[in-house]
């Protein structure tokens, strides 16, 4: 029994020193820890006071991510990731933090499969200090054209226009196939968006906006729509782009909340790509913040894209950019029955997200959520209903005079 309380305390004694040696060359401090998981990958973002000095490497049976963080100090922040870690979360059962040598504490993701991870690290940006960034993939990727297939709406009737002699409805448009609507929700996860001065936050009225949009679209014969995302965590831009191809989209809807840094800019606004530069200043300037997003939100510069050098290669395509004008003035009509237009006509810059060089792409600002009367506006579920009406009814009118041929997806077919 002595022999047993002996080796103990020994033991005891040399994790204690193992924490003292460990604790003495802290040179970071962690300030937050923050999980991110969504059908298509789950990230783990450990911010920082300066920059964190990592290796890591993977462990089969079980399957396991080890993360080992060179002269850091957890402090609480690693306890609350434990804590935060859910049963619906794609890839991670628990996680596990300690030192592990002089200087070391190792950081373990106990894994529900085999993944392919990227980690990296972020510069300060914004109100975020240093990052560390997590990302795990699973061993295949995520195929939009499945997740579409498994969320079936109510198979498409016949589309037959209501005839009343004394009230004239809008003409209703006649598909020969299933048109796709990519709706594109601004922002999500580790990039907020825009701000509200009453605590209200872009990516969130954004992807309500969208739901509602998907819903109105869904519920009518003949179309179709695929959310780029559908909870709060963040897409790359040119991922964005990628799915809606994927799925074979005929029109690609990114939705916003603009902001500006005087409050009383107000007004909603519809975008377009352009070739030759911004038609304003404001255009311009908004081009650059939206596709900050990127750096914002922390994508991994050295994971290389094939597709979106081709993508920008083939945006001399004027014939995309031509239908895209169509359709944003259609729905900037639309738009104007709901509230005060900021421009009365489409703008156009250079914004990565509507870069589809096949699909006619629009970026709409539903309001000003710098503008503290909009933003109220745009809490209100009943204006979102109304905003989402609008954009929805703006797309059947451009349907209905330019539609699309060819093009029609698996799901589509199988329906």
């Amino acid at each position: 029994m002595e022999g047993i309380l002996n080796t103990l305390t020994g033991r005891l004694i040399a994790w204690f020193v193992l924490v003292l040696l460990n604790t003495s060359a802290w040179a970071v401090n962690l300030s937050a820890a923050r999980l991110w998981p969504s059908p298509d990958y789950t990230r783990i973002t450990l911010e920082s006071d300066a920059p964190i000095t990592f290796n890591f490497f993977t462990l089969a049976n079980p399957e396991r991510l080890v993360i080992d963080l060179q002269d850091v100090n957890p402090g609480t922040a690693l306890s609350s990731l434990s804590a935060g870690i859910g049963s619906e979360d794609p890839y991670i059962a628990s996680v596990r933090a300690a030192p592990n040598r002089p200087g070391i504490t190792r950081l373990v993701l106990d894994l529900k499969t085999a993944v392919r991870p990227s980690v990296f690290t972020l510069k300060p940006l914004g109100e975020y200090g240093h990052r560390l960034v997590i990302d795990l993939y699973g061993a295949a990727p995520a195929d939009p054209v499945q997740s579409l297939a498994q969320n079936k709406p109510v198979p498409e009737q016949p589309v037959a226009a209501a005839v009343q002699a004394d009230k004239p409805k809008p003409a209703v448009p006649r598909f020969t196939r299933l048109m796709m609507v990519a709706i594109d929700p601004g922002h999500g996860g580790e990039d907020p968006g825009a701000k509200g001065a009453n605590g209200s936050y872009e990516k969130h009225i954004t992807l309500s906006v969208a739901r509602r949009l998907k819903e109105k679209i869904d519920a009518e014969p003949g179309m179709r729509a695929y959310l780029t995302r559908d909870g709060d965590y963040f897409i790359p831009l040119h991922e964005r782009v990628n799915k809606a191809r994927a799925v074979k989209a005929d029109l690609f809807v990114s939705i916003h909340a603009d902001a500006f840094i005087k409050p009383e800019a107000r007004g909603s606004s519809v975008f377009a790509l352009s070739e030759n530069g911004a038609t304003s200043a404001a255009a311009r300037w908004l081009a650059k913040k939206e596709n900050d997003a990127d750096l914002i939100g922390g994508i991994n510069i050295d994971v290389k894209d094939k597709f979106l050098k081709r993508t920008l290669i083939d945006l001399s395509q004027t014939a995309t950019i031509n239908d895209s004008l169509k359709l944003a003035r259609h729905v900037l009509k639309e738009m104007g029955g709901i509230n005060t237009l900021h421009k009365s006509h489409v703008e156009q810059a250079g914004f990565a997200v509507l870069k589809a060089p096949d699909i006619p792409s629009i970026l709409v600002e539903t309001a000003f959520i710098s503008n503290p009367e909009e933003e109220k506006r745009l809490m209100d579920e009943e204006y979102q209903d109304k905003m989402a009406n609008a954009i929805f009814s703006g797309i059947k009118a451009y349907f209905s005079k330019h539609q699309p041929a060819g093009k029609a997806t698996k799901v589509a077919r199988e329906m």
